[in-house]
């Protein structure tokens, strides 16, 4: 009874407006920040380098380098303090978990760019479009 209890508690606090990502993506997250009276969004830009739970206490990491310096942060995924989440690109990777990403410097730390999935209808589309029309004869 507990257990069905929570789950149905957890389901209304789940956010469903959040972009979908993955490990290896850069993102940008914005998050609300309170500071006296006003509130600011402050953008932290960094690739994802682990993603861990599910429902409400899912978790992610970002890490980024500033100023020659490694920085993680880790973000709960249905945090009220996330305004939204931003994917500026998409990484190819083979690992769950990117902390090999933390030994590593400068453009060793790059990760190939995901080419975006086209179906078999678009892709007959597109040799279509890239091929000219043939001359008509004088």
């Amino acid at each position: 009874m507990q257990n069905r209890l929570m789950g149905l508690v957890e389901a209304v606090g789940v956010k469903t407006d959040i972009a979908p990502f993955e490990i290896g993506d850069t993102v940008d997250v914005h998050q609300r920040i309170l500071e006296g009276q006003k509130e600011r969004v402050q953008v932290f830009t960094g690739v994802v380098i682990s993603r861990r739970g599910s429902g409400m206490r899912e978790m992610f990491t970002v890490r980024r380098i500033v100023q020659g310096e490694g920085v993680e942060r880790q973000f709960p995924l249905n945090s009220p303090r996330i305004a939204k989440i931003e994917v500026k690109r998409t990484g190819v990777v083979r690992r769950a978990k990117l902390y090999y990403l933390r030994d590593r410097v400068g453009k060793a730390t790059r990760l190939r760019e995901r080419k975006p999935k086209v179906g078999a209808k678009g892709a007959a589309k597109a040799t279509k479009a890239e091929t000219p029309a043939p001359k008509p004869a004088p």
